[in-house]
């Protein structure tokens, strides 16, 4: 039988690129439904593409239009629309690929649903890691990694012993400022910030990257999938981007994963698991690499780290509150309304305010609203 599939943020890059690893195995797979947010145009072409029975867009505005190009498909809107979609009874696998806290309702219902989720999204664990975990126990169901750190992490796992992990190392490649003197980055443009030195992906990530957010974000990722304390997780700065994640273990050894720069490796690796599939991706060759390098991170240079381990240690919801402070200020930065220095200032103002409780769903949202009001009146 195929494996009956929903896509949330299938016209984002993960979302492309998951389809594209589908359509490569198309004897094993069928899309079932399509989630975007408000590129109506490519979402129609996707669903038709591989006619698919159920959409969804983010922007309600641009319902109508989708309709118009779906014809007798059923089109849907919001949260709710990725909420109907990820429940749907013939789906077995959810690919959660949106930005943002918005995508912790439709896991949530998939979960509550029985659905195995495969997880891009870093917002759903940074904000209700504990929640979604908890969850995901009580349905027996697997969230399975994509992000490429992660992946890698989650293939060093497979096999070890319960309880067998001393430290697990997430490789970053230190964005384009790594070598940038600190007062240098007073005068950071959005352009310079924008030139990821590897990877090639949207604003957010890419600020996030130069800023290391991503990585503090991961660390708590990390902490909630692979149940270890926040301080047994550790970043190294690793410039060439091969070595993708690692896992130390309590008899010494360091079992690493390697591969090109592509994020279709992990996402067919969350699709298929625990099957490994020829799909004639790119492969790397050693003797290409015969310098790879690691460096600890500069955290005064890059205070975003110092920030994700003071919200674990708080609990609650100032990990909600730290996330979407982020993402605000990002958007701030972009639209070059802020400094650049001031993104992670901004944020840090923020936590500083807020007086965490229990990250409840309701609680999460309600920090998540708040945080974003806060950055604004900054």
């Amino acid at each position: 039988m195929k494996k009956r599939i929903v896509i949330l943020g299938s016209t984002g890059s993960i979302g492309t690129q998951a389809l594209d690893i589908i359509e490569r195995l198309s004897e094993r797979f069928e899309v079932v439904g399509l989630a975007g947010n408000h590129n109506a145009e490519l979402l129609a072409k996707q669903a038709n593409d591989f006619n698919v029975k159920y959409v969804s867009i983010g922007n309600e505005k641009r319902l109508n239009d989708l309709k118009a190009l779906v014809g007798n498909k059923t089109a849907l809107c919001g949260v709710e629309g990725m909420c109907r979609l990820s429940t749907l009874p013939e789906v077995d696998l959810v690919v959660v690929a949106v930005a943002g806290a918005i995508g912790i309702a439709p896991t949530h219902a998939a979960l509550e649903a029985g659905k195995d989720i495969a997880l891009a999204s870093k917002e759903v664990l940074v904000a209700a890691g504990e929640t979604t975990m908890r969850l995901a126990r009580e349905k027996r169901c697997a969230i399975l990694p994509i992000d490429s750190e992660h992946s890698a992490i989650f293939q060093c796992l497979q096999g070890a012993p319960e309880k067998s992990v001393e430290k697990v190392l997430l490789t970053a490649s230190g964005g384009p400022f790594r070598a940038v003197p600190k007062e240098a980055l007073e005068k950071v443009t959005v352009e310079q910030a924008l030139k990821h030195p590897t990877w090639n992906m949207g604003g957010l990530v890419t600020i996030n990257s130069a800023t290391l957010m991503n990585k503090a974000l991961e660390t708590i990722e990390a902490k909630w999938l692979f149940d270890v304390e926040i301080e047994d997780v550790e970043v190294v700065v690793h410039p060439q981007s091969i070595i993708h994640s690692m896992v130390r273990f309590n008899d010494g050894s360091t079992l690493a994963q390697l591969g090109l720069p592509d994020m279709r490796l992990p996402i067919q690796y969350a699709l298929v698991y625990p099957e490994r599939v020829q799909t004639n991706l790119p492969r790397m060759e050693l003797k290409d690499y015969a310098n790879l390098t690691f460096e600890a991170p500069d955290e005064e240079k890059f205070p975003a780290l110092r920030l994700a381990r003071y919200a674990v240690h708080q609990g609650g919801t100032l990990p909600a509150v730290m996330n979407a402070a982020n993402e605000e200020a990002v958007a701030l930065f972009l639209n070059r309304k802020i400094a650049y220095l001031d993104i992670t200032r901004t944020i840090e103002r923020v936590m500083e305010r807020h007086t965490t409780v229990e990250a409840t769903y309701e609680n999460v949202l309600g920090a998540d609203e708040w945080a974003r009001e806060q950055v604004k009146s900054i």
